[in-house]
C-alpha cells in the first residue's frame, strides 16, 4: 500500500481564504466587532463625553488580578487620560475596524481593552471562557486573518506607493 510520504507543513500555509463566502464572512466579522466597539463607545461619549469616570474606578478595583498593580496604577495616576481615552479609543478603534483601515493596529488596541476586562472581571462567575475572552479571541483572529484586507480600506492602502518603499508598514494595515 502506497501512502503520501511529503511534509504538508512544507507547503505555504496562510490563514483566511480566497473563496467569496470565506473573504465575505472575515469582513463581516469585522464590521460587526467594529460596530460593536464604536457603538460601546459613542455611547460613552454622549453620556459622560471625555470625563467617564467609571475607567479609572474599574482599573483601581482590579488590585487583586494578575494586572492589578498596572491597572491600580493607571486608575490612580492617569485617571483623566484613562477617563478620556477609553470611549475615544473604543470609538476609533470601531470606525477602524469598519471601514478597514489600519485593522491590525486597530485590533491590537481592541485586545488590550478586552485583556483587561477579562482579567479585570477576574471572580470568572460566568466561567473562565465568557464573553470577555471571546471579544479577546475576536481581536486575535482580525489580526491573523489580516481582515482589513477584505473589503477594507487596508487593501487599497496596501497598493499605494509609501506601502510599498516600506512595506513594515503592513504589520500595521491587513
Amino acid at each position: 500500500m502506497a501512502y503520501d510520504t511529503s511534509n504538508p507543513l512544507a507547503e505555504t500555509f496562510e490563514f483566511g481564504g480566497s473563496s467569496p463566502i470565506t473573504t465575505f464572512w472575515i469582513a463581516f466579522l469585522r464590521i460587526v466587532v467594529g460596530w460593536w466597539f464604536f457603538h460601546a463607545g459613542v455611547t460613552k461619549l454622549v453620556e459622560s463625553g471625555l470625563n467617564y469616570t467609571y475607567g479609572p474606578a474599574y482599573l483601581t478595583e482590579m488590585g487583586g488580578t494578575v494586572l492589578g498593580p498596572l491597572a491600580v496604577w493607571m486608575g490612580t495616576a492617569i485617571p483623566r487620560f484613562i477617563a478620556a481615552i477609553v470611549p475615544l479609543a473604543e470609538t476609533l478603534i470601531g470606525l477602524a475596524l469598519a471601514a478597514g483601515v489600519a485593522v491590525r493596529l486597530a485590533s491590537a488596541g481592541g485586545a488590550v481593552f478586552m485583556a483587561f476586562f477579562w482579567v479585570g472581571n477576574a471572580e470568572f462567575g460566568h466561567g473562565v471562557v465568557n464573553g470577555d475572552l471571546m471579544g479577546l479571541l475576536l481581536f486575535v483572529t482580525l489580526i491573523l486573518l489580516a481582515a482589513g484586507r477584505y473589503y477594507g480600506l487596508d487593501a487599497i492602502i496596501e497598493r499605494t506607493e509609501l506601502v510599498q518603499q516600506y512595506p513594515r508598514l503592513k504589520y500595521l494595515l491587513g
